[in-house]
């Protein structure tokens, strides 16, 4: 039998593997695409958007707040950031509609907020400065007692500290929580708490100091200036005038004006008297410096 002529039968192609297209993938798009496609994992917090910044008129009493107390200062010194925030959150409801039971632990919670004020990330650090600002308008003067004084000496220098940096939005609630402090307290006892800060090695600090002060002054009564002595008033008031910063040299001017109304508010001839006070207890410098602030 002939064998079939290999001449015209069809060329055999050979397929070749194709060239896979070559994909640049960022280390951001590895980290999502393992979140995305792992369904086992929880997905990891947003960030700092996580966190409600929830004003106090809006803050809602806690449903049976009296086991909830139990893990509250657990809660604060939790490792997860956010459920510190949430303590922090509810730390501000007890403060507003729970106080009574609060209040047995409040120099410890004191002490934790404090270590959330130092934390670095913003959310908690300004979270902790707004429970700050509850407790002072629940507690008010109670945090002069013994069992809080310590604690709250530290939640003050944290508050001066972080009102003078340069986060803008933290800042801002400080500012906003040491205006509550001087509103919710007497302002004697707040004065000795805050007189120190004022010579602080730390400008901002002590601008800062300076003006809670400024605001306790316009805040005394007569017998509470009397008793601090308007001679030391003004003396604070003539070393903040020549400072560097101009909120401290603002602050100086206001408690000038606060004494001045003070101890001119039965005198006929107000702004004779004022003169003769400034001239018999300063020196002439000072004196014309001071005088000068109230005739302008």
């Amino acid at each position: 039998m002939a064998l079939r002529s290999l001449d015209n039968a069809l060329p055999i192609e050979i397929e070749r593997p194709k060239k896979q297209a070559k994909v640049v993938v960022t280390q951001n798009q590895k980290q999502t695409d393992c979140v995305v496609n792992d369904e086992n994992k929880a997905p990891l917090p947003p960030g700092d958007a996580a966190v409600d910044y929830v004003p106090s008129e809006n803050l809602e009493a806690i449903d049976d707040p009296d086991s909830k107390i139990h893990g509250l200062v657990g809660g604060l010194e939790s490792k997860d950031w956010l459920e510190i925030c949430r303590s922090l959150n509810n730390t501000r409801r007890f403060s507003l509609f729970h106080s009574a039971l609060l209040l047995p632990i409040l120099d410890k919670v004191l002490l934790v907020i404090v270590k959330s004020m130092k934390n670095p990330r913003s959310a908690l650090c300004k979270t902790s400065v707004m429970a700050s600002a509850d407790i002072f308008k629940a507690f008010g003067d109670e945090l002069f007692e013994s069992s809080n004084s310590d604690a709250f000496d530290n939640v003050i220098l944290q508050l001066l500290l972080k009102a003078s940096q340069d986060k803008k939005f933290v800042c801002e609630e400080a500012d906003k929580t040491l205006k509550a402090m001087v509103e919710s307290m007497t302002p004697l006892p707040l004065f000795h708490k805050l007189h120190t800060y004022v010579k602080h090695s730390n400008m901002r600090i002590r601008a800062k100091a300076a003006i809670s002060i400024s605001h306790c002054v316009s805040k005394m009564e007569l017998d509470g200036m009397k008793e601090l002595g308007f001679v030391s008033l003004v003396q604070i008031a003539v070393n903040l005038l020549n400072d560097r910063l101009p909120e401290a040299r603002e602050a100086a001017k206001s408690i000038v004006v606060s004494v001045y109304e003070a101890l001119t508010k039965d005198e006929e001839q107000k702004q004779e008297a004022w003169q003769n006070f400034c001239q018999s207890n300063l020196p002439a410098i000072h004196a014309q410096a001071i005088v000068k602030i109230v005739s302008s």
